[in-house]
């Protein structure tokens, strides 16, 4: 067989099979020739592999094995939350009662599943001191634009043009991109040695055309913005508002909130936050809440509660920009995130925050004497580092981060954020043990003893994994999305 079909292809022996087709019920007079037209009916047979079922289950389930997920290990991904998922939140979502609904049944038959919905708009209402939430954005990006139009839309009904939108130079990649989808530009302002937004850099930025300024609290250097306040003083008196980028959600739920930190519209990452599942294509959810005076903006329908006490779905007003996505169809990313709220109330997830700052500090001040920290001090829940002090040995953060798969550990971040070179960039969570970040520490601290000692060794890596070091030039651009694993 060729190189690049699946090993399925090759366990394929004649005669084998794993299934049985009914015998076709379609009467001869109404045969496939007459339903379907002639061009689009097979000639010949398709050619499928012939195994048994005992292969093809032991095919998948060795694939399912090369996989790596935060059920497998420390996952600790800076910047994206990667936590433990809670069973609980699993069990709950699978109820017949929300598992077996459809978003298109009458109201009345699903009075429960509304509930729920609007009982958690309060809960992300309350958790970020805005006034009103909607639930339809169906991944942080797209809860970014979802704000972003609502900003847009504002200053439009006030009579206002306004284009541009302030970015700090260690954002999220995806804030630049969710302003241009919105039709807006993006003007970008520097760090200043501390880290923090550059007040003069902010001062000269803000004018007229400022539609608003995107900003993550703590930043994505885990660096709590001391000066927020001025911040937000800035931008207002510019007659701009304030979006607030809720990755980084996890350092502050019960602490503060971005409602009194003077921001205006807020998105949160369900999918990192509220412990739902996150990545492989969703689907997530990113909820967006916004100040009353943005509220007649929000996308449509949300859920209100009736005269009677039941519940609806309301579609939105004259200046609502209108739906987002069809319908809810993440509704079960929207039952975990509530049973993870319900589960730990607002005492828990305060000690929440509390234990991913606590996590983050403590891994930072163990591997600080063995890289350059850019922004000594306390972080928040992640922190950034940087592997310069390695080139001498001819080893770069992505030889550290390669050398991490050999021990069975998810490599953290690398190159990001932009602005500091050689980065590594480590969010531990709140739900992983000292033991295990002791582990993943000292582990760290060995590759940096073997790229001063060894260097060949890091050099090479990985060593264990089913697929050595990849071109991830060529991986990016000329990808082979066929298994050719053997």
């Amino acid at each position: 067989m060729k190189p690049e079909q699946s090993l399925i292809f090759e366990l394929s022996r004649p005669g084998r099979a794993a299934y049985s087709l009914p015998e076709c019920d379609v009467p001869a007079e109404e045969g496939l020739d007459t339903l379907i037209p002639a061009e689009l009916l097979r000639s010949e047979p398709a050619v499928l592999p012939e195994v048994s079922e005992v292969d093809v289950i032991r095919h998948y389930t060795a694939l399912s094995r090369r996989n790596f997920g935060v059920d497998n290990g420390f996952y600790p991904l800076g910047s994206c939350t990667m936590k433990y998922n809670p069973k609980i939140n699993e069990d709950v979502a699978r109820f017949p009662g929300f598992a077996k609904i459809h978003p298109y049944q009458p109201e009345e038959s699903i009075q429960g599943a509304l509930e729920l919905m609007h009982t958690l708009q309060s809960d992300l209402a309350a958790l970020t001191g805005m006034d009103a939430v909607s639930l339809q954005p169906a991944a942080g990006a797209h809860g970014e634009w979802t704000g972003l139009m609502m900003i847009r839309a504002y200053h439009e009904a006030r009579g206002e043009v306004r284009t541009k939108v302030i970015v700090p130079d260690s954002s999220h990649g995806t804030n630049p991109a969710s302003a241009s989808a919105a039709g807006l530009t993006t003007v970008t302002i520097p760090s200043n040695e501390q880290g923090m937004v550059d007040l003069e850099a902010l001062k000269q930025a803000v004018g007229s055309d400022t539609a608003a300024l995107m900003l993550t609290n703590p930043s994505t250097l885990g660096l709590f913005e001391t000066q927020i306040v001025e911040i937000a003083r800035i931008v207002h008196e510019a007659g701009g508002l304030l979006y607030y980028d809720g990755a980084n959600s996890n350092a502050i739920m019960g602490i503060t909130r971005p409602g009194d930190m003077g921001f205006d519209v807020v998105h949160l990452n369900l999918h990192k936050t509220m412990s739902t599942p996150h990545g492989g294509g969703g689907p997530g959810a990113g909820p967006v809440g916004v100040k009353a005076k943005l509220a007649p903006f929000l996308p449509g329908p949300t859920v209100a509660k009736t005269e009677d006490g039941g519940f609806k779905l309301q579609a939105g007003g004259p200046q609502s920009i209108g739906r987002v996505k069809a319908y809810y169809g993440n509704f079960g990313i929207l039952v975990r995130a509530y049973t993870y709220i319900r589960t730990y109330g607002p005492d828990g997830l305060r000690e929440v925050s509390e234990n991913a700052v606590l996590n983050a500090n403590y891994m930072l001040s163990r591997l600080a004497p063995h890289f350059e920290v850019p922004y000594p001090g306390i972080c928040k829940h992640e922190f950034v580092l940087s592997g310069k002090n390695l080139k001498p040995y001819g080893i770069r953060t992505l030889d550290v981060a390669k050398r991490l798969l050999d021990f069975g550990y998810h490599p953290p971040t690398v190159y990001f954020p932009l602005n500091v070179e050689e980065c590594i960039m480590i969010e531990p969570t709140e739900t992983e043990s000292k033991e295990t970040l002791d582990g993943f520490i000292d582990t760290m601290i060995r590759i940096v003893q073997e790229s001063k000692e060894t260097p060949e060794i890091v050099l090479n890596a990985p060593h264990t994994t089913e697929i050595s070091r990849l071109d991830e030039t060529q991986a990016a651009r000329k990808p082979v999305l066929n298994c050719s694993c053997g």
